[in-house]
């Protein structure tokens, strides 16, 4: 079976892991003292009492804040996610994954299968081990290929457990806690869209961490980086579209909708640096083109700053990541000034068989154009090129110089000297360019350049979660096939019917596989006689288990009964008794497919006695992978030739 890696393990990433568990246990005891002085601040009306609970709930409430901003320390621990190479790469953001609480499953399983399934639990308690292994394994995935596999492979299981324990109508009981990876608040609750959810981000948050430690400085550690964050986009966009009203902040859309620009910016970082490996040569149209990609990921990185700096998410998303977000803006924008002034001041002036291809690529370069002398001038003067480049590198330096100046306003970063080696290498750069090309008679008032407009030649991809690429079995494939034996049938009892064979045979014609159904029983046969009734289903002959078993299988044991006679077992499904029923339902199942959906979650809202219905995490099923298992009615398997018997 699988293993999660072992969470004792004393390496850096343990202990932080270790450190956040802790801190999200004692937000936990501060929450539960804060909800209880709040219930006694409401309930006294005594003036004393009021006055002790509001001092004790401004402790509580600036203890949280506390301990808030240590988890926010921790989750700003970008640097023990980096790699360890000697060449300096920016740091990149990875998320801490969610942690949860142990889940007990095997009383709650072991009920629901002898009271809905009718079997002996007990039967069953290896597969409900199995299943907690698995949960406990996912809980500590090891960064890697392995660690993605594990998590794939329990949410991919838990699919199966919604449609075997968790009928629409009533909850099994197990509540499913769950803490904020970026804040440490614990939430909890019974639908086990709460668990996939929390699974799901967590591959995001995984893909994050293995993109954050590759090695940029060569290519293959570059597109494993590429790879990994248009994944962990994917796994975020995937859950903003598929689910609805969780009831953690890391969930909510806007917190998602951050996530995944969030990613998609670190791509674009990755493709820029990408760019810097492959094109080594310094002719003109490469320096141009380097300046347009720094200034796609200002752009980018820009619009993330917006959407972390909104009201509802500024509040709980680390400030190191905010400043470290706006830092890079800064510091790209001044790259693409930087390249701009590179591509005018070190390559030679255009010749006249080159101007018309360079003319081409200068007229879409700037936002607006520069002002001065015309394009053709421009490119052929090197003077011209040089006051040009001036502006630019003017422009670099002042942007620089911001991109510090926020830096140094975030403690978290400041710590962080990797960051700042690259802001300042940048700078000095920009610097040791403009005092060799500044002549110093120069007399003219440098210009404002124009801003370099966005492009790039590798727009990131968002990559969806791709669930089939691990096989899971159904770990209670013994309870017998899903199109019948799922949370949501329910049956009758099984009957044991005594037949034997008459002169024409049982007197019942049968269709389709796994289980077996009587499609007709012919009045006044050993079949109608015996009571069994149309629509029933064959799931034992002579005491040997038939749910599984194929049309062929189930004929052959009742063609080898002699004068005994045969003992068969049947069930029935409740409300699908007789053809009539059937077919409304089945006529009910395709036209209505897209609202059973729906409802399978509204329906269990009511349940859940919820005081709000937006603090259940509504899962609607757009997932390719409900084809899996038919849920339609199996009077559907119409191919199927039906055969008397």
């Amino acid at each position: 079976s699988q293993q999660g890696c072992d969470p004792f393990a004393q390496t850096q990433r343990s202990k932080l892991q270790h450190r956040r568990a802790r801190i999200n246990q004692q937000i936990n005891k501060e929450m539960r003292m804060r909800a209880g002085a709040e219930n006694l601040f409401r309930a006294t009306s005594n003036h004393k009492v009021k006055e002790t609970v509001a001092l004790e709930l401004s402790y509580v409430n600036s203890n949280l804040q506390l301990l808030k901003e240590e988890l926010e320390e921790l989750n700003s621990s970008v640097d023990v996610y980096q790699n360890d190479s000697e060449s300096i790469s920016v740091p990149m953001i990875p998320l801490g994954l969610k942690e949860t609480k142990e889940l007990d499953l095997l009383a709650p399983l072991k009920d629901f299968i002898s009271e809905h399934y009718g079997e002996e639990g007990i039967l069953f308690e290896k597969e409900i081990k199995e299943l907690m292994e698995l949960r406990q394994a996912m809980r500590t995935p090891s960064r890697n290929e392995a660690g993605l596999e594990l998590l794939m492979e329990y949410y991919n299981q838990l699919y199966f457990l919604d449609s075997r324990f968790f009928p629409p109508t009533k909850s099994l009981g197990v509540f499913f806690h769950w803490y904020d990876s970026l804040t440490g608040v614990p939430s909890h609750q019974r639908a086990l869209a709460f668990e996939k959810g929390s699974v799901l981000f967590n591959i995001g948050a995984l893909h994050t961490q293995i993109g954050a430690r590759q090695d940029r400085a060569s290519l293959p550690g570059l597109n494993q980086a590429i790879d990994a964050f248009q994944k962990a986009a994917g796994a975020f966009n995937y859950l903003k579209e598929n689910f609805s009203n969780a009831p953690s902040l890391d969930m909510s859309a806007a917190s998602l909708n951050m996530l995944v620009r969030l990613m998609v910016a670190q791509v674009q970082e990755c493709v820029f640096e990408k760019m810097t490996l492959l094109r080594a040569q310094h002719d003109f149209l490469t320096q141009l083109q380097l300046a347009q990609e720094a200034a796609r990921v200002e752009e980018v990185y820009s619009l993330v700053h917006q959407t972390m700096t909104q009201a509802h998410v500024k509040d709980y998303v680390p400030f190191s990541w905010t400043t470290m977000v706006h830092v890079k803006s800064e510091h790209f924008k001044a790259l693409s000034h930087y390249f701009a002034a590179i591509a005018l001041c070190d390559c030679p002036a255009a010749s006249d068989a080159e101007l018309p291809e360079q003319e081409k690529a200068f007229i879409q370069f700037h936002v607006t154009m520069p002002e001065g002398p015309s394009l053709r001038v421009l490119l052929q003067d090197p003077e011209e090129r040089r006051k040009l480049g001036k502006a630019h590198l003017k422009k670099a330096i002042m942007k620089h110089e911001e991109a510090m100046r926020i830096h140094g306003l975030c403690k978290i970063l400041r710590k962080m000297d990797i960051l700042q080696e690259v802001l300042s290498f940048a700078h000095k750069r920009s610097l040791s360019k403009y005092s060799e090309i500044d002549h110093e008679e120069d007399f003219f008032e440098t210009g404002d350049a124009p801003d370099i407009h966005p492009k790039t030649h590798q727009k990131p991809e968002i990559k969806s979660p791709n669930f089939s690429q691990v096989k899971v079995t159904d770990l209670f494939h013994r309870l017998g096939p899903l199109s019948v034996f799922s949370a949501k049938n329910k049956w009758y009892p099984v009957r044991r019917v005594h037949l034997m064979r008459g002169e024409k045979g049982f007197g019942f014609t049968l269709r389709g596989d796994s289980p077996v159904l009587i499609a007709g029983v012919i009045p006044g046969g050993c079949a109608s006689e015996a009571g069994l009734k149309e629509g029933d289903y064959i799931i034992s002959v002579n005491g040997k288990d038939c749910k599984w078993s194929k049309h062929a299988e189930v004929v052959q044991l009742l063609k080898s009964t002699g004068e005994e006679g045969v003992e068969i077992g049947v069930i029935t499904l409740q409300g699908s008794e007789g053809p009539k029923a059937a077919d409304k339902k089945a006529a009910a199942m395709s036209s209505g497919s897209g609202v059973m959906k729906s409802n399978k979650e509204n329906s269990r809202k009511s349940l859940m006695n919820s005081k709000s219905a937006s603090t259940l995490l509504v899962w609607s099923k757009k997932s390719k992978r409900s084809k899996k298992s038919t849920y339609g009615i199996p009077f559907t398997t119409v191919g199927d030739n039906e055969v008397m018997y």
